[in-house]
């Protein structure tokens, strides 16, 4: 009985830590591809705005942490749109349907310059 909770232990512990190494890989592969990628500055327009809100428990002390996301969708002249992340005094001040310039590099927000928009079309 007692190998037994030691074999669940040490195979719930290698998950857990491979989930986590995982991760980290992850991250570094995508923050290398964005060091790799050009600065681009394209025409574009701000289609969709959304948060993501994670609750992280303290455990025995009952302590809540909360952390927000922020990501703008982006729609550039092709009709191609793009998902990007980005710190929440920028993503307030974007508004859906603003149209400007979008610097960005790989899959990181750059920056975002508004234009006075002329037409409809991009």
């Amino acid at each position: 009985m007692f190998e037994i909770f030691f074999v669940m232990f040490f195979i719930a512990f290698f998950c857990v830590f491979g989930i986590i190494v995982g991760n980290f890989v992850r991250a570094g592969k995508q923050w290398n591809k964005d060091n790799h990628s050009p600065r681009l500055t394209v025409e574009a327009k701000v289609v969709a705005k959304r948060t993501n809100h994670t609750r992280h428990s303290g455990g025995q002390r009952h302590m809540a942490h909360t952390s927000t996301s922020y990501f703008v969708t982006f729609e550039v002249a092709s009709g191609d749109r793009m998902e990007l992340m980005m710190v929440g005094h920028e993503y307030g001040l974007l508004v859906e349907g603003d149209w400007g310039e979008l610097t960005f590099q790989g899959s990181r927000y750059l920056g975002f310059r508004r234009k006075v928009k002329r037409d409809d079309s991009l």
